[in-house]
């Protein structure tokens, strides 16, 4: 039993404590809470897809274009995006071909334009199919070469976000998560808020890579498609498949891949009908704004795609967009938390 000299010193030292506590309270700023909104985006490819052995150009630009010409055009592009989406992320591949040679002296032209408007740029690699598309580094020298020459550039502008690899299918859990935080040890001047970890095999789930203490501080991409199940037609099977795979790390994921037909003519602000399309894009929406999340649609523009949600018009750095289906751009929106139907 303490005497009450000491109890007195005790509740002098309680009462210390609890003062400097509630002066640090008040001084300290709240803590807001934390989501991915902020990422309003869409992807930008290459009419062949992403996996190519050579080049990846996105719709619109050409190896043969100079710096300035993919500026132009791809400020025309971006400036589509802004005004007739109201996006202000693009998602745009990378490979060594793009890289390592040449082009790369060009393709900055289109990383440029689109930061220069304000644009967040995520810059994503992608495998060759060649010898074969097995989900997995094809050359790590090359590979190691690659993100060598795109940190040395932009490390330092902070509208640039660097996705290590696309869909690591070919990789285990475990295999894919030490590819990650190598990647991380080898770029230590990037800053990790400025990474996206993709989630495990076709980037379908981010629970192992979230729980990965070594990938702290990243941001994770996660994908998910409608024809994934064909059958499921219902907004729920859809959006509690959509949780299963973000776990409680939403505050953490961007759904950097998401997409349905656009140029078939459905109705996704419409009743489902026994679409599976139009239930997915309806749950999924619904869920990105429910829990505060980021997204880039798949594809914002892509040539030949009947999943773009824009198509090309125009020529050399005269380029424009057409919006290929006002329901589903309504639904995008709306997964970003705005009105459906506004602007």
């Amino acid at each position: 039993m303490k005497s009450p000299k000491s109890r007195s010193r005790l509740a002098a030292a309680v009462a210390c404590a609890v003062s400097v506590a509630g002066l640090l309270t008040a001084v300290a700023p709240a803590a807001s809470a934390v989501s991915t909104a902020q990422f309003k985006g869409v992807n930008w490819a290459d009419p062949r897809d992403n996996y190519a052995a050579d080049e990846v150009v996105p719709s619109g630009l050409s190896k043969t274009d100079s710096y300035a010409t993919t500026y132009a055009k791809a400020s025309a592009v971006i400036g589509e995006f802004r005004a007739d989406l109201g996006a202000n992320t693009v998602r745009l591949p990378i490979n060594p071909a793009t890289v390592n040679g040449p082009f790369w002296n060009s393709y900055t032209g289109a990383i440029d334009a689109a930061t220069a408007k304000g644009f967040k740029v995520i810059l994503a690699y992608w495998e060759s199919p060649v010898p074969s598309k097995d989900g997995r580094i094809d050359d790590v020298s090359a590979f190691n070469r690659m993100w060598g020459r795109v940190t040395s550039r932009y490390a330092r502008n902070g509208g640039v976000y660097f996705e290590p690899m696309n869909e690591p299918f070919g990789y285990s859990s475990q295999e894919w998560r030490d590819v990650a935080a190598q990647w991380l040890a080898t770029y230590p001047q990037v800053k990790r808020s400025r990474v996206f970890i993709g989630g495990i095999k076709y980037s379908e789930d981010v629970k192992p890579v979230c729980a990965d203490r070594r990938l702290d501080g990243t941001y994770l991409a996660l994908h998910q498609y409608g024809f994934w199940h064909t059958d499921w037609t219902t907004p729920e099977q859809w959006a509690d498949d959509l949780r299963d795979r973000i776990g409680t790390c939403a505050s953490r994921t961007v759904l950097d891949e998401f997409g349905a037909s656009m140029t078939t003519g459905l109705d996704y602000n419409g009743p489902v009908n026994g679409s599976n399309e139009i239930a997915y894009i309806q749950a999924v929406t619904d869920t990105l704004r429910d829990l505060g999340m980021g997204s880039v649609y798949w594809p914002g523009l892509r040539t030949g795609d009947t999943y773009s949600l824009t198509t090309l018009q125009g020529s050399g750095t005269n380029l424009s967009l057409t919006v290929t289906n006002k329901s589903g751009l309504d639904r995008l929106r709306w997964g970003w938390g705005g009105g459906v139907g506004n602007s």
